[in-house]
């Protein structure tokens, strides 16, 4: 049997290597908590209608400006396990929602501040577990009780996305781009709205077509660069003799012959050109290529043709003017589909001409572009950033068919209301809803403090305010706790942020050990 060195018992045994460290108790807190305090301040600063920018710099030399909490969370090299797990909470609100990511974030930053102080005074953290998830249930009810309707409220919700981006100063004309864009869609799926950028102007040039815009160079300069009402034909077959996958050879020996097999070719060519006029359609998309004989007789037919465009390209068409994708030539009258007007332009741009087709499908496209003005760089992927979330919250308050009051209106009256619950819960469960409810008040906080006013003022004059009953009380863009209107999000994306901030909390409060290989 081992003995220790002072020979008197059996020495510890280890089943770890000598450079692995083991934290217990208080030290896990400490370590959680730091790890998530610090990364809600990284993003604190950018919340709100008057939150500041980011810079980010990669080694590789790529810098970007923004204050969008994803694109930040994304670009972080983060170590610690706390901090991975916040990674992975953003990622998640990203994906559900499409915005919300700060808010969501410095909502678990406080959870875990608050806990940690709980922690330390000798609460359980299963008790703490439960009493957050019982103020969670309270802060839901509270949801469903203020939200609305959206309709009516769709370009406002576009609207309130796109505060603080650098689109401030196109800020009106962009929310209603957005909002028609997603009223024209048939449905709430946002992959229906594309961005293209038109590397010219500036955002409040940006413009929406009804239907497609792409960046392709015609094969055929004589081609026609203007169509209105016509029908289209979308093809994933060639127009052109196909070649045969064996190979042979064929013998030749008199000039009749050679006549006779040039002849059989070009009446295939001629055959095919025939089905393709005889459609009817004056526009033809193919996902193959096709022969340059047949564009020839196409232009001359005063029909345009543009072939080897990508698969996914021809389905998108196909799905913005109401088409089938016709994969035989002789079923090619059946599958049709129809566009107000085809418009091909030049463009000179540093990198040379550029050529665009802008397909204008109309008010019943299955497909929709927004031209995002502005030349190429920091600020037009940033505009497109931005746009891109307000797409998705907009088309989440349309498909939900819910939204609710912004400017930390729900979390100040949810906190109110969890305060209220937790009076009569005699259980130490109490003190950790009371946590919770003061977590809930950091986001109005950080909207008070982020235009330089003081937190703790702004905090008792809008709880005096809800209290005296004006549901509609947050902090205006001012800063000055006061009533919100015009201000509004889509109620699953608060309700999403909150549940997800609660259970990442939670399940980082249930850790009593942090192990680390690396013995840091």
């Amino acid at each position: 049997m081992a003995q220790a060195p002072d020979g008197t018992g059996t020495a510890p045994v280890r089943i770890t290597k000598s450079s692995t460290s083991v934290t217990s108790g208080v030290g896990v807190t400490q370590k959680l908590v730091g790890a998530a305090i610090a990364f809600g301040n990284v993003l604190r600063g950018t919340f709100g209608p008057n939150g500041l920018d980011k810079m980010l710099y990669k080694t590789n030399g790529e810098a970007a400006v923004t204050n969008d909490g994803a694109k930040i969370v994304a670009e972080l090299m983060v170590k610690h396990p706390a901090a991975k797990a916040f990674v992975s909470l953003a990622e998640n609100q990203e994906n559900a929602c499409g915005d919300g990511v700060t808010g969501c974030i410095i909502l678990a930053s406080e959870l875990m501040s608050e806990a940690g102080r709980l922690l330390e005074r000798g609460l359980h953290p299963l008790i703490l577990v439960k009493g957050y998830q019982m103020a969670l249930t309270s802060t839901l009810e509270v949801i469903d009780s203020r939200s609305f309707s959206s309709k009516g409220h769709l370009e406002e919700v576009a609207r309130t996305s796109l505060v603080g981006r650098l689109t401030e100063g196109a800020l009106d004309h962009l929310a209603k781009l957005v909002s028609q864009a997603v009223n024209t869609i048939p449905d709430s799926d946002f992959e229906r709205v594309r961005m293209a950028k038109d590397s010219q102007g500036t955002p409040a040039n940006s413009r929406l077509i009804n239907g497609l815009v792409l960046e392709k160079r015609l094969a055929l300069e004589r081609m026609p660069s203007k169509l209105t009402s016509c029908k289209v034909a979308i093809l994933s077959c060639p127009l052109e003799i196909e070649q045969s996958k064996v190979s042979s050879q064929i013998e030749i020996s008199t000039p009749e012959q050679y006549e006779a097999f040039i002849d059989a070719e070009q009446t295939q060519i001629e055959s095919i050109t025939a089905k393709v006029i005889s459609s009817g359609a004056q526009a033809i998309f193919c996902a193959e290529g096709i022969d340059q004989r047949v564009l020839h007789s196409l232009a001359d037919a005063g029909i345009f043709a543009l072939g080897g465009i990508e698969k996914s390209m021809a389905e998108d068409i196909a799905k913005a003017c109401g088409a089938m994708l016709c994969d035989h030539v002789d079923d090619i009258s059946d599958e049709l589909g129809e566009i107000e007007s085809l418009h091909h332009e030049r463009l000179e741009g540093p990198e040379g001409v550029r050529e665009r087709l802008i397909i204008e499908v109309g008010p019943k496209a299955g497909l929709v572009t927004i031209l995002v003005g502005g030349t190429d760089g920091i600020a037009a992927d940033e505009t497109i950033r931005g746009l891109f979330d307000s797409l998705r919250s907009t088309c989440l308050a349309k498909e939900t068919d819910l939204v609710i009051l912004g400017g930390g209106s729900l979390h100040m009256a949810a906190s109110l209301r969890v305060r209220e619950v937790a009076e009569s819960c005699s259980g130490r469960e109490r003190l950790s809803m009371e946590a919770f409810s003061r977590a809930l008040e950091a986001i109005p906080a950080a909207l008070a403090t982020n235009t330089g006013t003081d937190r703790i003022d702004a905090l008792l004059e809008l709880r005096s305010l809800q209290r005296s009953g004006n549901n509609s009380a947050g902090i205006t863009q001012s800063g000055v706790p006061g009533t919100i209107e015009g201000v509004w999000l889509p109620s699953y994306n608060i309700e999403h942020s909150i549940s997800a901030a609660c259970e990442s909390a939670c399940g980082l409060l249930r850790v009593d050990q942090v192990i680390s290989a690396r013995g840091d």
